[in-house]
């Protein structure tokens, strides 16, 4: 697996580790997909469309659909197997020399450019920043710049207008918005613009609609830089129930339900931060302002805590992985006030609070 030579951060190591094999039965925080998704509309649609798997997929009406969402061409638009398979798709097919990625943020990037042969560059954003972007940081010469919004795992929202300043002639800036649109109003969405210079944005619609099992995503980009992904695809990259998913979530219907979900989420992340607040004087910290449907904490013996927390029947998603935080911090998924509730009178037993 692609690890930092000098921390060993495992870029392969993601949430679903958490809550595989002895940890199934835990209740999940660890994984960043919206509970008790799909909703049944949702897998009707997908149910329906298995009439239809003795034909090779057609994904013309999807990327239409998604075209339309947006406001755009469809030659702007590429289905992709979710969003991890645009990272290698980018990583295999696009002539770049200095790649660079803005850390902490979803590993699969800098894993993708990796194994594709490239060395990468890593801009660090720091803890005493807020994990806040100084577009100053990002080396002048790197011609692919690698940026999530809102990042996992920190749960920053940065400005579009910051993430605007590094884009130039020359440099293709990919903005990864898996999670925003569980952003209410999808404030600092990049997607849809066509007037900042090499702009890549990736969305994914297994988060806000579980579908992690299904895969299913898209890039928005100039044609010319879609053409040259899809011609690293392989044929029929996308199946037909994933298809019908696409063409299902970006519905007037759908949308208005995501924005619901999007309001729900930042209510229930409040609860959430407002018990974590209780645990300041044992060390705990929350990275704010949160706007993701997760919130990164930092508290002395993460580790142990975490195993703590595992034996009393909860899972949470290690933040060491990620080149830039370090044993002491975790990942929390938003969930319900119900189930947050239970998670924080655990974590009090596991902090001996």
């Amino acid at each position: 697996m692609p690890t930092d030579p000098g921390t060993g951060h495992d870029l392969r190591h993601h949430g679903d580790a958490e809550v595989r094999d002895d940890g199934s039965t835990l209740v999940d925080l660890a994984v960043n997909v919206r509970a008790d998704t799909p909703p049944a509309w949702l897998r009707d649609r997908m149910a329906a469309s298995l009439a239809g798997l003795a034909a090779y997929p057609d994904g013309r009406a999807a990327r239409a659909a998604v075209a339309a969402r947006h406001g755009l061409g469809v030659e702007r638009v590429l289905l992709t197997a979710g969003a991890a398979e645009a990272f290698v798709l980018l990583a295999r097919a696009l002539k770049v020399s200095r790649p660079a990625v803005v850390h902490p943020q979803f590993t699969e990037p800098e894993a993708a450019l990796r194994d594709a042969g490239h060395t990468v560059d890593r801009v660090l954003l720091r803890e005493s920043d807020g994990f806040r972007l100084d577009p100053a940081a990002v080396p002048q010469d790197a011609d692919l710049v690698v940026i999530g919004n809102p990042t996992n795992p920190t749960s920053v929202l940065h400005p579009a207008r910051t993430l605007v300043r590094l884009a130039r002639p020359g440099r293709t800036l990919v903005v990864d918005e898996a999670f925003m649109d569980a952003v209410p109003g999808e404030r600092e969405a990049l997607a849809g613009r066509t007037d900042v210079p090499g702009l890549v944005v990736l969305r994914s619609l297994t988060k806000t609609w579980g579908l992690a099992g299904l895969r299913i995503g898209y890039v928005l980009a100039a044609p010319e830089t879609v053409a040259e992904l899809e011609r690293a695809q392989p044929l029929w990259p996308v199946s037909t129930p994933a298809l019908a998913a696409a063409e299902a979530c970006v519905s007037p219907a759908a949308l208005a339900e995501a924005e619901e979900a999007a309001r729900a989420i930042a209510a229930n992340r409040a609860y959430l931060i407002a018990g974590l607040r209780d645990f300041t004087s044992h060390g705990l910290r929350v990275v704010e302002p949160a706007e993701a449907p997760f919130v990164l904490v930092r508290v002395p013996d993460a580790a142990g805590v975490r195993e703590r927390l595992r034996f009393l029947g909860y899972a949470t998603r290690r933040g060491d992985t990620f080149p830039g935080l370090d044993e002491e911090w975790l990942r929390l998924a938003v969930r319900d006030r119900e189930t947050t509730e239970g998670f924080l009178r655990a974590l009090g037993r596991a902090l001996g609070a």
